[in-house]
This record gives C-alpha cells, structure tokens and sequence, in this order.
C-alpha cells in the first residue's frame, strides 16, 4: 500500500444527510488535510432499491457547504474511478469469483423460502438461526453440489448469492481509536457477497472499492464495528494489505439513551440535517441548519466537539486551526451526547465575530422579505453592529433592533408601569424641547443637552431615562438611548416620544 493519505466518505444516497455522516466526513476531510492526503467522495449505491433521488446532490452541497469539499469523486474524476459503485458492478463480479477459486466463499442457492423455514425451526427451537459453518452443509450450495450440478444451475438461470467462508480462528485486529480487538470467527455468519442480479452486496464492494482506491485509512462510524472482522478477513482473502480503521463513536440524543435520530429533533426542536430537504416522494419537509440560520463555520465547529477533543481550553477552532491541531488519538471511544444549547454558544460566538457589514447585508434581506423599509445597507450594518453581540442568528436581530426601522406600536404593560409615572408627561414634554433646540443631533450632542438639563434640575436619571427608552423603543431594553435618538433622527425621536406621551399618559 502506498504511504499516501487517502480517505473516503462513502455515504448511502438513500435520504438526506444526517449530521452524523456530516461529521465522519469533517473528520475524514481534517485527517486527510493534516497529512497532505486526498479526501475522497464514494457514493455507495449499490441497494437501488433504496435510491433517493437529489439525495447525492444533497450530500455534495452539504460537504460544500460546511467548506469540506471533496479532492476526488463525483464530478472531480481522479485515477480511481468511477466514484458510484453502481458503475463498478463489472469487477464486483469478477473479484466474487476470485474468492470462489480460492475458496474463500460459494455459490448457495438457497431460495427465500427455504432460508425463512430456517428461521422459523430455530426461533421454534429459541434459538437463533445463523448461515455459518454448523449448518452450511445443510443447505443447498456449491459445497453440497457437484461442479456439474452448480453449472447446470448458474447456466439456466437459477438465482444464487455468493456467500464468504470465513476461515475459523481467532483474529486479531487493530482500531485507532479503540485499540485491540479479538474476534472469534466461529461466531460469524456466511455473508452475501454477490447476488445473480450482478450486483454486490455492501461488504464485498466496500472493501473491493477501498483496496481499488488505494484507501490507506477507513475512517468511519461505530455502526460499522461489527462489520470490522469481515472487512479484515476479507482483505485476508485477497491477500492484501488492509488499511487502517477507526470507528468514530456515536452521537448521542441530548437526554436519555441511545443515536440521535430525527425524531429527537423533531420533539425538541432542533435540526439534524445540514440543509433543508423535501422528500421526492412524501413531500415530508425537513429543516437544516443553514436554514436555521446556523454559520458553516459554527456547525464545523459544532461538529468537531462531537467525539473529539485538543486537550487543551480552546473551544473555538476554525477550519484551518482543526487541521492542524486534529489526531485520532484525541477522538474518544465512547459516545457524544449532542447539545442543542451548546450548539447554540458555538453559533453565538462564530455569528458575533462577522464583520458588521456581512450581518447587516443579511438582516437587510430579512427586512425586504417583510416589506421593512431600512433606507440603506449602511445604516442596517450600524444597527447589525450595535446588537450582534446579544444576536444567536440573523432573525434575532428582529427582536433586538426592530425599532429601529419601526416605531413601537405598542408597550411592555411591567415596564410602562415601572417608567411612566404621575408627572412623567410634564417631563418627555420638556425632553421634546430639549431635543428640538439641539443643533447637534449626535447621540454625544444629544446626551449632553438631555443630561445636562436633568442635572440642572437636580433630577433622577431613572425619571428621564426610563420613560425615554420606552418610547423610543416600546421597552427597556436596547443599546445606548442616545444612539437610538440618534440613528432614527431628531424628527422621528420626537414623533415616538408624542406618542408615547399620548399613549401612556
């Protein structure tokens, strides 16, 4: 094998991707990019029945999306092509047979029915019912059949799966992230690795397409652990050199046991996609999280946290940092609880670092959309910028800086009875004045006239301040008053102020 990188995502177009895929790939990708290797796309296809289809649109714009693109694959055609194992089926064929010669596996013909009897005598018996070398002999097959018998079939069109002959031992085996492992080979079944149909079944096309590909590490789920010992045995078979392989650890529902599945999405809200996908055939509407309005930078991040840690205090990582700083051996063997809140902090944190200008571009998209007039990109960036800090995603910044493009149409009822008191009329009308005879309409011009009349007066700022905010703002929240009076100018100030006075007195 050659000492070049070479790792592969290798997802099922059967639906779209869920964010556990899109973390084996990230990593894949991180490893790849750490040791100048080559990050391959390989879409495994070959269950048509299965096939969705935009789900391998998807997956491409996914790994696009969170800036993981592929170096090889669909589209990107390298040495090692085709990228689509339903384009490969030929050599599946021929490497079947390859293994029959040597005896690593066989022709079986058993029919549907029979292999379901089985089933059913053993479950009769409590027990379970496994093809394997206790029973292979009993079974209608190429080991049972003469040469002859096993031609006549194949060439009048008999249905047949090729199944493996593991060779009985104890094998010893080797994870990157899980260390040693023993299997006994007595306890496995005689896979299907080939069907009549011409098509492969995913183990003997997965390993044959990663020996092709020239694969040096198999960096992939823990679901495909116990597929582990096949793989090896098969390379065995072959007689080539196995890769490296690391079974990433599964991402664990927030609460309670078990994957995180979408279910556990759907009832608390939050997405378990990378994008937005609509079944073809339900029209069932899933969310993701760019629609969400997640940053890629904030999901990769996300993402990387999830089974993975630097041993260090640093939390924020971008893509560039966790290349350099990413190692299977700081990935942890035991499953990743995912947090949605904590999801959350991550987006807060990449959202605060955009420049004002990228944020109020976005926020000014989301005010056309709903007929919000915001005068100029410029002025919605200062806004941005004034909030961004308080804002998770671009919609919040709705609730944080709507009122500076609408005057409040109403009030908080808590606040307006903590700020609007007996004689607080006399005072906005007073404020009003002030506002009118000042020439400098900076928020610095305004704050000095308005709080040097209070002052003057030998007034508490809580009388002034307070009923100001809520006129200006319809509560008591917000940046610096005397921004807000500034930014939405001297003339809409005192209209706002007038009406609260109107409203509230």
């Amino acid at each position: 094998m050659s000492t070049d990188v070479r790792v592969r995502f290798a997802p099922s177009p059967t639906g779209p991707l869920h964010i556990g895929g899109v973390r084996t790939a990230l990593f894949n990708y991180l490893f790849a990019k750490k040791h100048n290797g080559t990050f391959i796309l390989r879409i495994e296809d070959t269950d048509q029945n299965r096939y969705v289809e935009g789900a391998e649109d998807y997956i491409i714009e996914a790994l696009d999306w969170c800036n993981i693109p592929y170096d090889e694959g669909p589209g990107k055609e390298g040495k090692h092509g085709p990228y689509r194992q339903s384009e490969r089926k030929e050599m599946y064929r021929a490497y079947a047979e390859e293994l029959i010669k040597k005896g690593a596996a066989y022709y079986a013909f058993d029919t549907a029915q029979e292999l379901t009897q089985a089933r059913t005598t053993a479950e009769a018996n409590k027990e379970t019912f496994i093809y394997n070398h206790n029973n292979r002999l009993n079974f209608t097959n190429s080991l049972t059949l003469s040469e002859q018998e096993v031609e006549e079939r194949i060439d009048r069109g008999d249905a047949y799966t090729v199944r493996f002959k593991p060779e009985l031992k104890t094998l010893p085996m080797y994870d990157e992230i899980r260390k040693g492992i023993e299997i006994d080979t007595t306890l496995l079944d005689d896979k299907v690795l080939f069907k009549s149909d011409g098509m492969p079944t995913y183990h003997l096309a997965n390993v044959v397409d990663d020996h092709e590909m020239k694969i040096s590490h198999v960096i992939r789920g823990e679901e495909w652990l116990p597929s582990m010992a096949l793989h090896v045995l098969l390379y065995e078979s072959f007689g080539w050199e196995r890769p490296k392989f690391a079974h990433l650890p599964l991402i664990l529902k927030p609460t309670g046991k078990g994957k995180l599945s979408k279910r556990d999405g759907d009832k608390m809200g939050f997405s378990v996609f990378p994008l937005h996908w609509k079944d073809p055939k339900s029209g069932e509407i899933s969310t993701g999280f760019k629609e969400d309005g997640f940053l890629p930078e904030a999901m990769v991040n996300i993402l990387a946290f999830l089974g993975w840690n630097p041993g260090t205090e640093q939390e924020l990582f971008n893509l560039k940092q966790l290349i350099e700083a990413f190692s299977l051996e700081k990935v942890n063997s035991s499953g990743a609880k995912y947090d949605p809140e904590k999801a959350k902090w991550f987006q807060q944190q990449w959202y605060v670092q955009q420049d004002d200008a990228v944020i109020g571009s976005a926020f000014a998209k989301a005010l056309q959309e709903q007929n919000i007039s915001y005068g100029s990109e410029d002025y919605v960036s200062m806004v941005a910028g004034m909030v961004k800090e308080r804002a998770v995603f671009t919609e919040d910044l709705f609730e944080l800086a709507g009122f500076f493009f609408t005057a409040p149409d109403s009030y908080d009822d808590k606040n307006a009875k903590k700020a609007w008191k007996e004689g607080t009329n006399e005072i906005m009308q007073n404020v009003v004045e002030i506002i009118n005879n000042t020439e400098d309409d900076s928020a610095a011009g305004l704050s000095a006239a308005v709080k040097g009349w209070i002052t003057d007066k030998e007034m508490g700022f809580g009388k002034v301040m307070m009923p100001l905010r809520l006129a200006l703002v319809g509560s008591l929240m917000g940046p610096d008053v005397f921004e807000i009076a500034s930014m939405i100018g001297k003339t809409e100030t005192v209209n706002r102020i007038e009406t609260a006075i109107k409203k509230l007195g």
